[in-house]
Protein backbone atom coordinates (compact mmCIF):
# COMPACT_ATOMS: atom_id res chain seq x y z
CA UNK A 1 0.00 0.00 0.00
CA UNK A 2 2.97 2.36 0.56
CA UNK A 3 3.80 2.48 -3.15
CA UNK A 4 0.14 3.02 -4.11
CA UNK A 5 0.09 6.56 -5.46
CA UNK A 6 -2.86 8.81 -4.60
CA UNK A 7 -4.22 10.14 -7.89
CA UNK A 8 -7.04 12.45 -6.78
CA UNK A 9 -9.46 13.25 -3.97
CA UNK A 10 -13.17 13.49 -4.80
CA UNK A 11 -15.69 15.43 -2.73
CA UNK A 12 -18.73 13.27 -1.89
CA UNK A 13 -22.27 14.60 -2.16
CA UNK A 14 -25.18 12.57 -0.79
CA UNK A 15 -28.77 13.13 -1.86
CA UNK A 16 -32.03 11.17 -1.49
CA UNK A 17 -33.98 13.27 -3.96
CA UNK A 18 -34.75 10.16 -6.07
CA UNK A 19 -35.66 7.90 -3.12
CA UNK A 20 -37.41 5.44 -3.15
CA UNK A 21 -37.30 5.21 -6.95
CA UNK A 22 -33.73 3.96 -7.45
CA UNK A 23 -33.70 0.16 -7.82
CA UNK A 24 -31.28 -2.55 -8.88
CA UNK A 25 -32.83 -4.78 -11.56
CA UNK A 26 -30.98 -8.04 -12.15
CA UNK A 27 -31.63 -10.53 -14.98
CA UNK A 28 -29.79 -13.78 -14.09
CA UNK A 29 -31.04 -15.69 -17.15
CA UNK A 30 -30.64 -12.92 -19.73
CA UNK A 31 -27.79 -13.55 -22.17
CA UNK A 32 -28.28 -10.46 -24.36
CA UNK A 33 -29.14 -6.77 -23.86
CA UNK A 34 -32.69 -6.05 -22.74
CA UNK A 35 -33.81 -4.56 -26.04
CA UNK A 36 -36.60 -5.07 -28.56
CA UNK A 37 -35.50 -7.54 -31.29
CA UNK A 38 -34.88 -5.62 -34.54
CA UNK A 39 -37.49 -7.66 -36.45
CA UNK A 40 -40.12 -6.77 -33.83
CA UNK A 41 -39.05 -3.11 -33.67
CA UNK A 42 -39.65 -2.76 -37.43
CA UNK A 43 -43.32 -3.62 -36.90
CA UNK A 44 -43.62 -0.99 -34.15
CA UNK A 45 -43.45 -3.28 -31.11
CA UNK A 46 -41.77 -1.96 -27.99
CA UNK A 47 -40.89 -3.24 -24.52
CA UNK A 48 -43.62 -2.52 -21.97
CA UNK A 49 -43.54 -2.54 -18.18
CA UNK A 50 -46.07 -2.49 -15.36
CA UNK A 51 -46.14 -2.61 -11.56
CA UNK A 52 -48.32 -3.60 -8.64
CA UNK A 53 -47.25 -0.87 -6.20
CA UNK A 54 -48.64 -2.45 -3.02
CA UNK A 55 -47.13 -5.91 -3.44
CA UNK A 56 -44.03 -4.43 -5.18
CA UNK A 57 -44.30 -6.76 -8.16
CA UNK A 58 -42.90 -5.65 -11.52
CA UNK A 59 -43.25 -7.15 -14.99
CA UNK A 60 -41.37 -6.38 -18.19
CA UNK A 61 -42.92 -7.55 -21.47
CA UNK A 62 -40.38 -8.11 -24.23
CA UNK A 63 -41.66 -8.69 -27.79
CA UNK A 64 -40.58 -12.00 -29.30
CA UNK A 65 -38.43 -12.23 -32.42
CA UNK A 66 -41.04 -13.06 -35.13
CA UNK A 67 -38.58 -14.36 -37.74
CA UNK A 68 -39.67 -17.82 -38.97
CA UNK A 69 -36.20 -19.29 -38.47
CA UNK A 70 -36.36 -18.63 -34.71
CA UNK A 71 -40.11 -18.54 -33.94
CA UNK A 72 -42.93 -21.02 -34.60
CA UNK A 73 -45.99 -18.98 -35.53
CA UNK A 74 -48.40 -21.92 -35.32
CA UNK A 75 -47.11 -22.94 -31.92
CA UNK A 76 -47.62 -19.36 -30.70
CA UNK A 77 -51.39 -19.78 -31.19
CA UNK A 78 -51.55 -22.64 -28.69
CA UNK A 79 -49.30 -20.80 -26.26
CA UNK A 80 -51.27 -17.59 -26.66
CA UNK A 81 -54.58 -19.32 -25.90
CA UNK A 82 -53.05 -20.88 -22.77
CA UNK A 83 -51.69 -17.53 -21.57
CA UNK A 84 -55.06 -15.88 -22.17
CA UNK A 85 -56.76 -18.50 -19.99
CA UNK A 86 -54.03 -18.18 -17.35
CA UNK A 87 -54.52 -14.40 -17.25
CA UNK A 88 -58.26 -14.87 -16.87
CA UNK A 89 -57.86 -17.28 -13.96
CA UNK A 90 -55.45 -14.93 -12.16
CA UNK A 91 -57.47 -11.75 -12.82
CA UNK A 92 -54.61 -10.34 -14.87
CA UNK A 93 -55.59 -7.38 -17.03
CA UNK A 94 -53.82 -7.70 -20.38
CA UNK A 95 -54.46 -4.02 -21.12
CA UNK A 96 -53.01 -3.00 -24.46
CA UNK A 97 -52.53 -6.62 -25.56
CA UNK A 98 -56.28 -7.30 -25.93
CA UNK A 99 -56.88 -8.66 -29.40
CA UNK A 100 -59.57 -7.47 -31.78
CA UNK A 101 -62.91 -9.26 -31.97
CA UNK A 102 -62.53 -12.56 -33.80
CA UNK A 103 -58.73 -12.40 -33.71
CA UNK A 104 -56.99 -15.57 -32.60
CA UNK A 105 -54.77 -15.11 -29.51
CA UNK A 106 -51.05 -15.48 -30.05
CA UNK A 107 -48.02 -15.43 -27.80
CA UNK A 108 -46.23 -12.29 -28.96
CA UNK A 109 -44.16 -11.37 -25.92
CA UNK A 110 -42.04 -12.86 -23.15
CA UNK A 111 -42.88 -11.72 -19.64
CA UNK A 112 -40.15 -11.15 -17.07
CA UNK A 113 -41.52 -11.08 -13.50
CA UNK A 114 -39.66 -9.68 -10.51
CA UNK A 115 -38.84 -11.13 -7.12
CA UNK A 116 -37.91 -8.71 -4.34
CA UNK A 117 -34.46 -9.59 -2.94
CA UNK A 118 -33.59 -8.55 0.63
CA UNK A 119 -30.68 -6.12 0.76
CA UNK A 120 -27.78 -6.67 3.15
CA UNK A 121 -26.53 -3.28 4.26
CA UNK A 122 -26.97 -0.01 2.38
CA UNK A 123 -26.59 0.07 -1.42
CA UNK A 124 -25.65 3.28 -3.21
CA UNK A 125 -25.66 4.52 -6.78
CA UNK A 126 -22.53 6.57 -7.42
CA UNK A 127 -22.07 8.99 -10.31
CA UNK A 128 -18.80 10.86 -10.87
CA UNK A 129 -19.43 14.23 -12.48
CA UNK A 130 -17.20 17.31 -12.66
CA UNK A 131 -14.70 15.77 -10.27
CA UNK A 132 -17.34 15.05 -7.62
CA UNK A 133 -18.93 11.78 -6.45
CA UNK A 134 -22.72 11.99 -6.16
CA UNK A 135 -24.45 9.22 -4.16
CA UNK A 136 -28.11 8.19 -4.27
CA UNK A 137 -29.51 5.42 -2.00
CA UNK A 138 -30.86 2.26 -3.67
CA UNK A 139 -34.11 1.28 -1.99
CA UNK A 140 -34.92 -2.08 -3.62
CA UNK A 141 -33.29 -4.95 -5.49
CA UNK A 142 -35.33 -7.08 -7.90
CA UNK A 143 -34.43 -10.18 -9.89
CA UNK A 144 -36.38 -10.79 -13.10
CA UNK A 145 -37.04 -14.23 -14.55
CA UNK A 146 -39.41 -15.44 -17.29
CA UNK A 147 -42.88 -16.37 -16.05
CA UNK A 148 -44.23 -19.53 -17.74
CA UNK A 149 -47.33 -20.26 -15.68
CA UNK A 150 -49.39 -20.69 -18.85
CA UNK A 151 -47.58 -24.01 -19.40
CA UNK A 152 -49.52 -25.37 -16.40
CA UNK A 153 -52.73 -24.67 -18.33
CA UNK A 154 -51.47 -26.64 -21.32
CA UNK A 155 -50.36 -29.54 -19.10
CA UNK A 156 -53.76 -29.66 -17.45
CA UNK A 157 -55.54 -29.73 -20.82
CA UNK A 158 -53.35 -32.59 -22.03
CA UNK A 159 -54.15 -34.68 -18.97
CA UNK A 160 -57.84 -34.07 -19.50
CA UNK A 161 -57.62 -35.06 -23.15
CA UNK A 162 -55.91 -38.34 -22.19
CA UNK A 163 -58.73 -39.11 -19.81
CA UNK A 164 -56.55 -39.43 -16.71
CA UNK A 165 -57.55 -36.15 -15.13
CA UNK A 166 -59.30 -37.94 -12.29
CA UNK A 167 -56.21 -38.18 -10.12
CA UNK A 168 -53.88 -35.48 -11.45
CA UNK A 169 -56.43 -32.77 -12.04
CA UNK A 170 -57.39 -32.56 -8.40
CA UNK A 171 -53.79 -31.92 -7.44
CA UNK A 172 -53.39 -29.34 -10.20
CA UNK A 173 -56.49 -27.28 -9.40
CA UNK A 174 -56.57 -25.20 -6.25
CA UNK A 175 -54.24 -25.10 -3.26
CA UNK A 176 -52.73 -28.26 -1.74
CA UNK A 177 -54.60 -29.90 1.16
CA UNK A 178 -54.10 -28.50 4.65
CA UNK A 179 -51.85 -30.86 6.66
CA UNK A 180 -53.76 -29.98 9.85
CA UNK A 181 -57.14 -31.00 8.48
CA UNK A 182 -58.29 -34.64 8.63
CA UNK A 183 -58.03 -36.41 5.27
CA UNK A 184 -61.29 -36.99 3.37
CA UNK A 185 -62.91 -40.36 3.81
CA UNK A 186 -62.35 -42.55 0.77
CA UNK A 187 -65.18 -44.84 -0.18
CA UNK A 188 -64.50 -48.11 -1.97
CA UNK A 189 -66.95 -50.32 -3.71
CA UNK A 190 -67.55 -53.65 -2.03
CA UNK A 191 -68.89 -56.70 -3.76
CA UNK A 192 -70.20 -58.29 -0.59
CA UNK A 193 -71.36 -56.54 2.51
CA UNK A 194 -69.95 -58.09 5.65
CA UNK A 195 -71.37 -57.43 9.10
CA UNK A 196 -69.39 -54.75 10.92
CA UNK A 197 -67.77 -55.64 14.19
CA UNK A 198 -68.54 -53.00 16.80
CA UNK A 199 -65.74 -52.09 19.18
CA UNK A 200 -65.62 -49.50 21.90
CA UNK A 201 -62.54 -47.30 21.78
CA UNK A 202 -61.37 -44.16 23.53
CA UNK A 203 -59.35 -41.48 21.77
CA UNK A 204 -57.78 -38.19 22.80
CA UNK A 205 -56.41 -35.41 20.58
CA UNK A 206 -53.43 -33.20 21.28
CA UNK A 207 -51.13 -30.93 19.30
CA UNK A 208 -47.53 -32.00 18.98
CA UNK A 209 -44.83 -29.54 19.94
CA UNK A 210 -41.35 -29.28 18.50
CA UNK A 211 -38.08 -28.88 20.40
CA UNK A 212 -38.69 -25.17 20.83
CA UNK A 213 -42.15 -25.67 22.24
CA UNK A 214 -43.94 -24.32 19.15
CA UNK A 215 -47.16 -26.05 18.22
CA UNK A 216 -47.21 -27.65 14.78
CA UNK A 217 -50.78 -26.50 14.35
CA UNK A 218 -49.35 -23.12 13.40
CA UNK A 219 -48.60 -24.51 9.94
CA UNK A 220 -52.18 -23.92 8.91
CA UNK A 221 -51.96 -20.25 9.93
CA UNK A 222 -48.78 -19.79 7.90
CA UNK A 223 -50.42 -21.50 4.95
CA UNK A 224 -53.48 -19.28 5.18
CA UNK A 225 -51.28 -16.18 5.25
CA UNK A 226 -49.48 -17.35 2.11
CA UNK A 227 -52.75 -17.98 0.28
CA UNK A 228 -54.12 -14.60 1.35
CA UNK A 229 -50.94 -12.90 0.10
CA UNK A 230 -51.22 -14.67 -3.26
CA UNK A 231 -54.88 -13.69 -3.60
CA UNK A 232 -54.17 -10.08 -2.62
CA UNK A 233 -51.50 -9.86 -5.32
CA UNK A 234 -53.80 -11.35 -7.96
CA UNK A 235 -56.57 -8.91 -7.03
CA UNK A 236 -54.32 -5.85 -7.18
CA UNK A 237 -54.57 -3.88 -10.41
CA UNK A 238 -51.52 -3.43 -12.64
CA UNK A 239 -50.30 0.10 -13.32
CA UNK A 240 -48.49 0.78 -16.60
CA UNK A 241 -44.95 2.16 -16.59
CA UNK A 242 -42.91 3.82 -19.32
CA UNK A 243 -39.94 1.65 -20.25
CA UNK A 244 -36.93 3.57 -21.57
CA UNK A 245 -33.90 1.86 -23.04
CA UNK A 246 -30.57 2.93 -21.61
CA UNK A 247 -29.50 4.40 -24.95
CA UNK A 248 -32.48 6.68 -25.58
CA UNK A 249 -32.31 10.45 -25.10
CA UNK A 250 -34.69 10.51 -22.11
CA UNK A 251 -32.54 8.03 -20.18
CA UNK A 252 -29.42 10.09 -20.84
CA UNK A 253 -31.21 13.23 -19.68
CA UNK A 254 -32.48 11.56 -16.50
CA UNK A 255 -29.03 10.15 -15.77
CA UNK A 256 -27.66 13.66 -16.03
CA UNK A 257 -30.06 14.79 -13.32
CA UNK A 258 -28.79 12.26 -10.75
Amino acid sequence: MDDDELISVLPIHYSNSLSPNVHIHQFPLLSRPLQTPPAAAVSGKRIRARIKPITRRLEIHVPVDPRPEVWNGERSKELGAARQEDDREKNQDVGKMKQMEGEEPRLVEARMRSELIPQEGAYMLGVVRNGQLHLQPISETHQFRPTLTYLDIMSRKRRRSRGDAGSDEDSDDGPPPDPDEPPPVQTTSKKEKKPLEVKEIQVSARKAADDKGNLQGGLSAVRREMLLAIRAEEDEVWEDLDFCDGEVLFSSFFFGEC
